[in-house]
This record gives structure tokens, C-alpha cells and sequence, in this order.
């Protein structure tokens, strides 16, 4: 009788050390757990005020551009940044950011956008291996969608094709308010405007804040580039040289390396310089790789910045 009380106490003493040791490893686990959470927070909430400083700073270099990009001679420590979306570094203490900065002028104005240079996003639509069928329906689309009659152009839709829809709406004849709006134009997909894993997206392209129908040779992404007819990869790679040098000043510059394609380029090609500029700034800690991101897009025509886009965080292709 007494072993077998000595038995069953046995037994018992061994299940309570069993619970203390399950509440010390579990009290343990949630303790370190909440450690790590609270360094995360720690890191994320710094590398967020280093992307934000990005951003500040690259609002004072588009002010900066904006006073002295005339400069006829460049003095050391003043020069303007680059608005092509090259990347930009700066520190602060044991942080760091990366900002890039991309004048909307280089980019395809959907809201001006006409039949001559319709072609140009057609050219681009090929180039991201869009079908060639497909690409003249976009571009037929886009241009029936703005303007301001019920008119189908020959690959384009109008009314009678959205109110086919299982969904019924109409054309809106009117300008874009936004860029993802084209997910209502005929032909263009979610996968073809944000990208995919393995693409970029045509949103990356496109603008509301041009200055005309035309593509700023200076600030055009290498796939805008691309996309402008009379250029061969010969010229492609001269153009991007002379970039990587200086920018282009005037018409003679750009008709010296393009020599007789330079009439058929002249159609799609300036130099005006929107006051609307596409800014993307990551903050990282230490020696990370991976960071926090911002992108805005930002009005500067004014003393005073106007955001009209602002996504914090935000993933950024690198």
C-alpha cells in the first residue's frame, strides 16, 4: 500500500515538473518571439524614416534641377540630378536610402496620345510580347475611350462593345483620371498593366502628366526608348551614351547621332521637361538587401510640392 502511494506521488511530482517545463518553454518562446517582433518593428519603423528621408531629398534635387538645369557651366558639388530613373544613394548614421527619380515627360501620355503617336505604345505593347493583333486593339481602344465621339475605329471599341459586356458600361469619351482606369479599355489586363514576375507592367510607362504627345528623349526609360520608331540598336546605344554623359541641350545634338532617321524621330521626340516627376525611395538598415519603399508621384510646380500619388510601403523592382 505505501509504494504504491509512493508510486502514484511519484507520478504526480513528474507531471507537475512536466507542466512547469511546458509554461518556462512556452513563457520562453513567447518572450523571445516578442523580443524579435519588437526589433523588427524597431528596424522596419527605421528603415521607413530613411525611405521617407529619400524622398525628401529627392524633392529638394527637383528643385534644385529646376534652377539650375540651364547652367551653362557646371560647377563642381552643383550639379542636378538625373530624372531617367538612375538610382541615387545617400546616408545617415548607420542607415542608408536609394532614390530614383523619372520625369513623367518620358513616359507615353495616354491622355495625349494621338493616332501618330499611337504608335510608339503600340511598338512598346510588341516589345513586352504582346500579340500584334492585341496591341493594335489597345491602342485603337485607348484612343476611342478618350476622345469624345461613338466613332469605332477600325481595332477600337466603343459603346456597343462594353454594353456587350456581362457587366454593362459605357465608353467614356473623356480623358483618364488614372492609369489603372485602362482596365476598362478592350484588351488590357491586369497582368499586362501591373506585370508579372517576369515583366515589368505597362504602368510603368505610361502618364497623365506629359507635356505633349511627345517623349522626352532625356528622361525616357530605356523600354520607351525602344519603343520610338527610326531608332536602331546602334542609335539606341549611342542615345544612352551621350545620356550617360550629359543630356541632351538641343536638336542638333540629337540629329548628330540619329544623322538621316533623325526627320522620321523628330515626330516623337522633344526635350520639354514636365513639372511632374515619379520618385521611388527604399531606407535600409545596415547591410540589408531588402528595405522599406516609398513611391509618390509629385508635383513641382510650385514652392510647395503637391503629392498626387503616395504609397508607403511599396514593393520596388530592382
Amino acid at each position: 500500500m505505501i509504494r504504491s502511494q509512493k508510486g502514484i506521488a511519484l507520478l504526480m511530482v513528474l507531471w507537475v515538473i512536466t507542466m512547469l517545463m511546458t509554461l518556462v518553454i512556452s513563457f520562453s518562446f513567447l518572450t523571445r518571439t516578442d523580443a524579435n517582433s519588437t526589433i523588427y518593428f524597431k528596424e522596419g519603423t527605421q528603415e521607413k524614416f530613411l525611405a521617407e528621408a529619400g524622398m525628401q531629398r529627392a524633392i529638394m534635387e527637383i528643385y534644385h534641377r529646376q534652377t539650375y538645369r540651364t547652367q551653362t557651366v557646371v560647377v563642381e558639388g552643383n550639379q542636378v540630378v538625373r530624372i531617367d530613373g538612375r538610382p541615387n544613394a545617400g546616408e545617415i548614421e548607420s542607415g542608408r536610402y536609394t532614390f530614383m527619380l523619372l520625369s513623367e515627360s518620358g513616359k507615353i501620355d495616354i491622355n495625349k496620345m494621338t493616332d501618330l503617336t499611337g504608335v510608339v505604345l503600340k511598338n512598346l505593347l510588341l516589345n513586352l510580347e504582346v500579340p500584334q493583333e492585341r496591341a493594335d486593339i489597345i491602342v485603337d481602344s485607348i484612343l476611342d475611350w478618350v476622345d469624345n465621339d461613338n466613332l469605332r475605329r477600325l481595332n477600337g471599341a466603343e459603346d456597343e462593345y462594353y454594353q456587350s459586356l456581362p457587366v454593362p458600361y459605357k465608353a467614356k469619351n473623356r480623358l483618364f483620371d488614372t492609369v489603372e482606369e485602362l482596365l476598362l479599355v478592350k484588351g488590357v489586363s491586369p497582368e499586362l498593366l501591373f506585370g508579372t514576375v517576369q515583366r515589368k507592367g505597362l504602368i510603368e510607362f505610361l502618364t497623365l502628366y506629359g507635356t505633349s504627345s511627345k517623349i522626352n528623349i532625356n528622361a525616357a526609360p530605356r523600354e520607351v526608348l525602344m519603343a520610338l520608331p527610326g531608332l536602331t540598336e546602334d542609335t539606341l546605344k549611342r542615345i544612352a551614351d551621350q545620356r550617360e554623359t550629359a543630356e541632351f541641350t538641343s536638336v542638333q545634338d540629337i540629329q548628330a547621332i540619329t544623322g538621316l532617321n533623325f526627320a522620321t524621330l523628330a515626330q516623337y521626340i522633344d526635350m520639354s521637361e514636365t513639372q511632374v516627376y515619379t520618385i521611388e525611395s527604399v531606407g535600409f538598415q545596415g547591410d540589408s538587401k531588402r528595405g522599406y519603399g516609398i513611391r509618390a508621384v509629385v508635383s513641382a510646380g510650385t514652392t510647395t510640392p503637391l503629392f498626387l500619388y503616395y504609397k508607403s510601403p511599396s514593393e520596388m523592382r530592382r
